[in-house]
């Protein structure tokens, strides 16, 4: 029986394991994806704006 005891924890772990990628994977996307997409291209235009921005002081 020590086989028993010396596989239940990999496997335990693998369940959980394999439950927390489906998780993952069913989150991403979905209503939500749009949202976040508008953000992340608001940052992003935000910080081109920034670095092409002239500095008041420059040579």
């Amino acid at each position: 029986m020590d086989y028993v005891s010396a596989l239940v924890p990999p496997v335990v772990m693998a369940v959980f394991f394999t439950g927390l990628i489906v998780t993952i994977v069913k989150t991403q996307g979905g209503a939500n994806k749009a949202k976040e997409d508008a953000a992340v291209d608001a940052a992003i235009s935000r910080a081109e704006a920034v670095r092409q921005t002239p500095e008041a002081g420059g040579a």
